[in-house]
């Protein structure tokens, strides 16, 4: 008979491939829709434990279904696979050995812990019920080419059999190791991006008066767009503007023709996120305009908010805290942003965060830096937690 206890000593067992596997990928990073070598890596380990495996989907995307001895509901587990382009600089011994490639955001141990939750319910089938699915997702990362999760949506994962339930994990390190963090509701948010080009007229820089300096305009675009969310939005409803790129000149004494300005939006609701794109374009054509210049405005809105399901969390949060060694706490929503919401406007589910700080092991670094390092001493509790509430989620009766 599976139980908690049960659960977690199989994932302790499977310590040792957990970390092999993880080291494995984390050494050999693949950036977004291009991660084929992780993909067959993936698909020769849900062989080995006899999963029915298919590959190709939705680009590099693989899947695992694994169906239990009596009739249940189906569950849906996901981890990503993509890496970041940034050059590592953690000093491990299993460092990344691609040049400007890093697993800095630890989808390498998302993929070690959702294979390591495959192998501990693919030795319990005689108890399992219902079906499990295990998403292995490309390009979670590749916000501004749509992500890899819609792909795998439009190809039919949540379908024959339909899924009733979908749970994803990510490791962050907000929080100390061996904790679990989650919320009902909004716990990340909707993103965008936008690009402002800046047409002015250029010269020569010891005389601007002669010209209309698109550098200068950008300056008081930038600050005027920090209007927005100091004076233009609900301070009790979360958002950020940041300018995260701005490019233009040749010399020092070239006034340009045109400035580049690129940046990010995170909102936590859908009308935020509208009045946000709306807001960015009327200040930058208005400023522009009160100098001379003209703007094309760019806006692309990414991901959607994450939400959880209410009763479902409720549910999660009642499975985590019976697994001894961890704590599970409830957290204020992250204005970081995932394409894992699309998985939940199609299902109910639960997105949950595994804490990985550990201030003794070196581990303090955050997501995407190019020093991260994860505490390997947590794996387990993410396999085991994947796998329970697979087992726990696909027990129940198929409505």
């Amino acid at each position: 008979m599976a139980t908690t206890t049960n659960f977690l000593n199989e994932a302790m067992e499977l310590e040792d491939y957990l970390v092999r596997i993880r080291r494995k990928i984390h050494r050999n990073p693949e950036l977004a829709f291009k991660e084929k070598a992780t993909a067959a890596l993936v698909a020769d380990e849900l062989k080995r434990a006899g999963i029915r495996v298919e590959t190709k989907v939705g680009g590099t995307g693989v899947v695992g279904i694994l169906e239990g001895s009596r009739p249940g509901d189906t569950v849906a587990l996901r981890a990503d696979m993509d890496a970041l382009p940034l050059q590592e600089l953690s000093g491990e011994e299993f460092a990344s050995k691609s040049e400007g490639v890093m697993h800095a955001c630890g989808h390498d141990s998302h993929i070690a812990m959702l294979l390591g939750a495959a192998r501990i319910l693919a030795t319990n089938t005689a108890s399992l019920r219902g079906t499990v699915k295990f998403l292995f997702q490309p390009a979670e990362e590749a916000a501004e080419r749509g992500g890899g999760a819609a792909p795998m949506i439009k190809a039919g994962v949540l379908e024959n059999p339909k899924v009733d339930h979908v749970f994803g994990l990510h490791i962050l390190s907000n929080y100390p190791s061996g904790s679990f963090a989650l919320r009902p509701g909004p716990i990340m948010a909707a993103s965008g991006t936008f690009k402002i080009r800046i047409l002015g007229r250029g010269g020569h820089g010891s005389a601007p008066h002669e010209t209309v300096d698109p550098i200068f305009v950008a300056s008081e675009v930038v600050s005027a767009l920090q209007g927005i969310r100091s004076r233009m939005m609900d301070p009790v409803q979360p958002s950020v503007v940041s300018i995260c790129s701005i490019h233009s000149g040749t010399r020092n004494n070239i006034i340009p023709d045109e400035a580049f300005l690129e940046g990010t939006m995170r909102t936590l609701n859908e009308g935020s996120a509208k009045k946000v794109a709306s807001l960015i374009t009327r200040i930058a054509r208005s400023t522009c305009r009160t100098f001379g210049a003209r703007c094309e405005v760019d806006i692309e809105q990414a991901y959607p908010v994450t939400v959880n399901d209410a009763a479902t969390t409720a549910e999660v949060a009642r499975v985590l805290r019976s697994i001894p060694g961890t704590k599970t706490m409830e957290v204020p929503p992250l204005l970081i942003a995932e394409d894992f919401s699309f998985f939940l406007r199609e299902v109910p589910g639960t997105y949950y965060f595994l804490g990985t700080r550990n201030e003794r092991k070196g581990c303090v670094y955050p997501n995407h830096s190019s020093k991260f390092k994860i505490d390997e001493g947590v794996l387990k509790y993410g396999a085991a937690s994947l796998a329970l509430l697979a087992f726990e989620f696909s027990g129940k009766e198929k409505r």
